[in-house]
């Protein structure tokens, strides 16, 4: 039997993730009336902002949600990350989160049943005491998406597209019909998912059950224009359809909250970050090289990395991630003259310091590491970054740059240490630059300019840090406005669920949901936490076995499907 230790509030819970989703574009629709569900659960039960990891970026923030720790903690910042050793990017997957538990490892050695389907950051799939269905950054349908891996035929004999690999269409002739295909698509996506949750629970059974619906994310990222109240009005019928759209999804919540009642399951909607327009694309890269901080290799290797990129592209290829080439592949930096240079950039941008000992052609000598860090703070954020936006506004390119240990302290990261150590550090970037709200990093250098204005028709969706909160149903109060943060999540649902908190989550518990507020009991790092058997007869996973390395999870054929999903939604250059 499933082991609670506590008095618990919560028979069952059921989480309905919509990815990206904001009040911003919910609150009209349910003023318009077309989002009576959401609105019900909102007036029955708790809801408010909930607040995302910085940066607001889809694999950080679930990351954050399913583990109760910060991104400083466990690790994942974007979809990808930088190996300061071998000067090259490397793909994020569960293989890179074999350091930390999460919920489904938590409640599994508790003896109660799980189920994830579709959630970010869970490629490949890993054993539960349930079931897994991993999300969009899944490369085929050859790969380890399903666990149990005997569940795997029935998924694909009853949905040939589990993991919503169709990318967003486009026509340079039908551009309409392209379009209404892709918000059909996105519509029987919110269908697939509900029917993918009952035949899952039925199957395996469930105590918590995830599901993230994706697309709203997508949706929002491609037609933002059509639902930002400056614009929307220029496009009558797009905008109707796109509304038309979230009707659909509101009906889709409406039978998530019928399965819950039947379930007698308390009910979290929530989403991972917010979402805004994104108006234009900012160089940090570009800024570096007029400071004399980067610089490029000669003879026209800037054109002919520009040139070798588009080909790939035309191939339909990358070599972004691969294990034959560094950096260099995407950047035409000379790293024995650069001091140093924005890595990767997902909405934010990771700059590194070239650091002697750290890079293979490392030039900063670690004792001058911190004073440059603060000399680039101090630019990135000086007089000399600021510009006038469309509007002839002046406004700043970067709203904040942050040192990640400042950002995210941890009981390792509080340790005294030299500058030297700190340098030494691998998994975080140096600096985090955080751009002026309307605007994304990029790391390639294009033109002359820092900052490049879109017009109007390339306007499309980026995410911003207000996503959306709402928790009704059993034990939770009714009628309540809060504000929360996504790394509280975590620990409010084992509390929920009558479980101990394990003492290294950097969350809270959210007692301010609950008619009566759970009893909060911390489960130390030596506690024997796990009671009887799992229900399926096995025993527990057991967190922190080694598992393989990134390497082994994605082919170069994998990489190239995931990275031209992602480049699709404007997560990857």
């Amino acid at each position: 039997m499933p082991y609670r230790p506590l008095s618990a509030s919560a028979r069952r819970v059921l989480i309905l993730g919509l990815d990206g989703a904001t009040f911003d574009v919910l609150d009209p629709l349910m003023a318009e009336g077309r989002m009576e569900n959401l609105r019900r659960a909102i007036s029955g039960g708790v809801s408010g902002v909930l607040h995302s990891t910085v940066p607001p970026i889809t694999p950080a923030a679930w990351t954050t949600f399913l583990t109760g720790k910060q991104p400083g903690t466990h690790g994942i910042l974007d979809f990808e990350r930088y190996d300061p050793a071998a000067n090259r990017l490397r793909f994020n997957s569960t293989r890179t989160l074999d350091h930390v538990r999460n919920l489904w490892q938590i409640l599994g050695e508790q003896g109660l049943r799980v189920g994830s389907i579709n959630v970010p950051m869970t490629y490949p799939a890993v054993p539960v005491n349930g079931v897994m269905i991993s999300g969009f950054e899944t490369p085929s349908h050859d790969s380890d998406f399903v666990y149990p891996s005997d569940f795997k035929a029935e998924v694909l004999s009853r949905w040939p597209d589990p993991t919503l690999g169709e990318n967003w269409r486009r026509s340079m002739f039908a551009r309409d019909r392209a379009f209404n295909k892709s918000l059909d698509y996105i519509r029987r996506s919110f269908d697939q998912a509900l029917d993918m949750t009952r035949v899952c629970a039925e199957r395996f059974g469930w105590d918590v059950l995830m599901v993230v619906l994706k697309l709203v994310d997508n949706l929002q990222h491609k037609a933002w224009k059509y639902l930002d109240p400056r614009w929307r009005d220029r496009w009558p019928a797009r905008r109707d359809a796109v509304k038309n759209v979230f009707e659909h999804l509101d009906r889709v919540i409406g039978r998530f909250l019928e399965f819950a009642a039947e379930n007698d399951a308390t009910v979290l909607i929530v989403s991972d970050h917010g979402h805004g327009a994104l108006e234009g694309k900012v160089q940090p890269n570009l800024l570096l090289k007029e400071w004399g901080y980067l610089h490029l290799r000669e003879g026209g290797a800037q054109g002919a990395t520009r040139g070798r990129y588009l080909w790939d592209r035309f191939l339909g290829r990358t070599g972004k991630f691969t294990r034959e080439g560094d950096i260099a592949h995407d950047l035409a930096v000379d790293f024995a003259r650069t001091r140093a240079c924005v890595m990767h950039a997902g909405m934010a941008g990771f700059l590194y310091i070239n650091l002697k000992g750290r890079q293979p052609c490392g030039i900063v000598e670690p004792s001058d590491y911190e004073r440059l860090r603060d000399a680039l703070r101090g630019r990135f954020l000086g007089p000399e970054c600021q510009t006038a936006d469309p509007s002839g506004r002046r406004v700043a390119l970067f709203e904040a740059v942050h040192k990640p240990e400042e950002l995210y302290p941890s009981r390792e990261a509080t340790k005294p240490r030299s500058h030297e150590e700190k340098a030494a550090q691998t998994g975080m970037p140096d600096l985090m630059l955080i751009p002026h709200r309307p605007l994304a990093v990029v790391r390639k250098i294009r033109g002359a300019r820092a900052v490049r204005w879109l017009p109007l028709r390339s306007i499309e969706g980026t995410h911003r840090p207000e996503g959306i909160f709402v928790a009704t149903g059993p034990g939770i109060a009714r009628g309540r406005r809060t504000e929360q943060h996504i790394v509280d999540c975590a620990p409010t649902i084992l509390a929920m669920l009558g479980l101990r908190i394990p003492d290294d989550m950097e969350g809270r518990v959210l007692t301010d949901l609950f008619e009566t507020p759970p009893v909060i009991a911390i489960a130390g790092a030596d506690d024997t936490t796990y009671v009887g058997t799992k229900t399926d007869g096995t025993a527990p996973t057991q967190a922190g076995a080694r598992v393989p390395t990134q390497d082994e999870v994605f082919s170069d054929q994998d990489l190239a499907k995931v990275t031209q999903r992602l480049s699709d939604l404007g997560y990857l250059e």
